[in-house]
């Protein structure tokens, strides 16, 4: 008798991703999409005190952001994350406190509302050590030149942010940004 295959997180489901679009997630988990950023917990984020950089830091900072606004818009995906994301993650000190934990294509899934979901974050922060996350609380999702007609780059970010808040079981919000050429949307669950 052939042994059946074991997929991600042990399940022997047939693994099966569905490419959700925004609406499919929004009319199955019974989501609210709220357009405007003077929400109070987006509003607390977007507050947030600037960093002060050092004389090498800003220099280093007005670099990538100048190489940023003049390339971008011809980047692939891993061009941002290494010409720009890294080095904004490594200015921000993000995992200096030691029990954080970056990730770049890690692929996360949970069971929700009995639908298992499964989606590869482009890169997340979460609590963690070394390659194992335990509370992701930040994805960076589906960085695109422009809009994808074959996968909903929204749909992805809302999935992982689902997958996050199943595996949480904190009920405290998930922050992320969806990323289309120039525009970043950030958005909060």
């Amino acid at each position: 008798m052939p042994r059946k295959k074991r997929y991600i997180d042990g399940d022997d489901e047939n693994p099966q991703h569905k490419n959700y679009k925004e609406a499919d997630l929004i009319l199955l988990f019974g989501l609210k999409r709220i357009v405007e950023y003077q929400t109070p917990l987006m509003k607390e984020w977007l507050d947030a005190e600037i960093p002060v950089f050092s004389a090498v830091e800003q220099y280093i900072f007005d670099k990538k952001h100048t190489e940023a606004q003049i390339n971008i818009i011809g980047w692939s995906e891993e061009d941002l994350k290494m010409k720009f994301i890294t080095h904004i993650i490594e200015l921000g000190n993000l995992t200096a406190g030691g029990d954080i934990v970056t990730f770049f294509d890690k692929t996360i899934s949970a069971k929700v509302e009995n639908t298992k979901l499964t989606v590869k974050s482009d890169f997340m922060m979460a609590k963690g050590l070394f390659d194992v996350f335990t509370t992701p609380f930040f994805h960076f999702q589906e960085y695109k030149p422009h809009k994808n007609p074959s996968g909903d780059s929204l749909a992805q970010l809302l999935e992982a942010f689902l997958i996050a808040q199943a595996k949480n079981k904190n009920n405290k919000p998930i922050y992320g940004v969806e990323v289309i050429g120039k525009q970043w949307t950030f958005v909060q669950g």
